[in-house]
């Protein structure tokens, strides 16, 4: 069995992409995390050491996206993924990482990329 935890819509400022004009000004980032772990035993003891501390995650995501730069939302997303598997215990992870206004000619709310990684 399989559960889910999801955030969404998490919502930085970052310096993330290939030109220099990018990673000087910043571009607002959204992220959806979801990570599938077993829940059974947070459902019989309403004890947060049973499950995850949504707020650890948020801030893992939010310290990756605000405080590093990455030429790739890809190496970004590959990054954010490797640290949820390495400091929680969950089966999978899966990232949605959307750079708000890209610097592309046209009219495009944004660009998103998703990956999945798993133990």
């Amino acid at each position: 069995m399989t559960d889910k935890i999801r955030l969404l819509g998490l919502s930085f400022y970052g310096y993330h992409g290939v030109s220099s004009s990018e990673q000087e000004t910043g571009r607002m980032y959204e992220v959806d995390c979801t990570v599938d772990i077993d829940l059974t035993n947070a459902c019989q003891s309403d004890n947060l050491n049973d499950t995850i501390n949504y707020e650890a995650i948020y801030n893992l995501i939010k310290e990756s996206v605000e405080n590093k730069k990455y030429s790739l939302l890809e190496k970004l997303a590959g990054e954010i993924a490797q640290k949820i598997l390495d400091k929680f215990e969950v089966n999978q992870v899966t990232l949605r990482i959307r750079k708000m206004n890209p610097p592309i000619a046209g009219h495009i709310r944004c660009v998103e990329i998703e990956i999945s990684r798993q133990k």
